[in-house]
């Protein structure tokens, strides 16, 4: 709630012969509250109470949201309210999208002002110019959370975004003519020749007998354990139990925006050794005999100790996550397989496991939604078979027949 003023002042004079003043107002929490003044003086305690509502007036026109350019509110809010409460990548998430994506349109528009047909009109602009479904998604969750702050605040009386619906993602793809696919149909896999073809490209050698690249069996090796990229470059050689055939998850990696305080220094980014992601990502994960030989291979090309990194840089250090992802698109360039994320090699596991592989006897090995979700470090396995599981509905050919009707 804002401070409000109740009265323009009242001045009495003492049975002393001083004179004296009071304002009353209402304070943030809705309180009704006063303000005394004094002097020998009608004259100047009028000049004091004129003096207080000037600056009382000033300091609610300087907080008042409503009437400040919305990049200079929005910045406040995301520095005050969101920097100390989110997760340091999240928030250099919101921030770009915000300086991106928002500022560029909305920036110079009052707070109040703005409409939902102006909310609607960038969620649009950027639809038309060709943007992904959930980059626009993250503009508009961004957009809703900060207009309901100031809702909850009373710093404005209407919320432009509950006339400015999300655009239906059916609709979203129909305007930008693409076919709108069920999630599992959108996961990317490798194909059993294209892991053959990686392979062969990731263990090239130069005339001398050199690996061509560096690391390269850490992509193998998250192959064989649907490790995420952080979890892999943040794993110790002390984590890992070759005799019993398991590695501990217990720290991840991160890059974040390089800051002083909360000032982007467009500097690149930094390195963060941390938590994981959700507390079910700390977890044992089995090795099978390929992610055994992938980390001997990798002790073998760099080893500093039991307590540095086993995807290591130069130094024994951790390696960054921008040069370990240049690494793989160099032998996905090399092999001439389409560009895709690093995380399309724990889809390819997910995949896999849940499809199962068929045994020389003609049954199919596979583990359940649930094995699969514990090993990837998922609360659930719904989470599993939606986004990371892309179904092989090839195994269903023939299975109706004799169910003739």
């Amino acid at each position: 709630m804002q401070k409000k003023l109740l009265t323009n002042g009242n001045i009495n004079q003492l049975a002393t012969g001083r004179w004296v003043g009071v304002v009353w107002y209402r304070d943030e929490q809705g309180e009704r509250k006063r303000r005394s003044f004094s002097g020998k003086t009608k004259t100047s305690v009028n000049k004091k109470i004129t003096d207080y509502i000037a600056d009382f007036n000033t300091a609610i026109e300087e907080s008042d949201e409503a009437k400040k350019k919305l990049a200079d509110s929005m910045r406040t809010w995301l520095r005050v309210f969101k920097f100390p409460s989110i997760e340091r990548t999240t928030y250099d998430r919101y921030e770009c999208t915000a300086e991106n994506q928002i500022y560029p349109v909305l920036g110079n528009k009052t707070v109040g002002d703005i409409t939902a047909a102006d909310i609607k009109s960038l969620l649009n602009q950027k639809m038309s110019e060709g943007y992904a479904y959930t980059t626009v998604k993250k503009v508009y969750s961004l957009l809703n959370e900060y207009f309901k702050y100031l809702m909850q605040q009373e710093e404005i009386q209407k919320n432009p975004m509950q006339s400015a619906p999300m655009i239906k993602k059916a609709n979203f793809f129909a305007a930008q003519d693409k076919e709108n696919l069920p999630i599992p149909e959108t996961v990317t896999i490798f194909t059993p020749d294209e892991i053959e073809r990686f392979k062969a490209e990731a263990f090239k050698r130069w005339g001398t007998g050199k690996r061509m690249y560096r690391q390269s069996a850490a992509f193998i090796l998250m192959l064989n354990t649907g490790l995420r990229t952080g979890e892999a470059l943040g794993l110790l050689n002390s984590d890992i139990d070759l005799d019993k055939r398991v590695m501990h998850i217990q720290r991840g990696t991160k890059e974040v925006v390089s800051r002083d305080g909360l000032e982007n220094l467009h500097q690149g980014s930094e390195m963060r050794i941390g938590k994981l992601k959700s507390a079910s990502s700390k977890r044992d994960v089995p090795l099978n005999s390929t992610a055994i030989a992938m980390i001997e291979e990798l002790r073998s090309e760099a080893y500093f100790g039991e307590n540095t990194p086993l995807v290591c840089d130069e130094t024994g250090g951790f390696t960054r996550p921008m040069n370990f992802r240049k690494r793989y698109y160099r032998i996905l360039e090399g092999a001439g397989l389409e560009k895709r994320g690093l995380h399309s090699l724990r889809h390819t596991f997910a995949s896999t496991l849940v499809n199962g592989i068929r045994q020389p006897d003609g049954t199919i090995k596979a583990l359940s939604p649930k094995q699969v979700a514990d090993l990837l470090g998922h609360s659930t396995s719904q989470i599993t078979e939606t986004y990371y599981v892309r179904k092989d509905t090839s195994r269903l050919n023939g299975i109706t027949d004799g169910f003739e009707m």
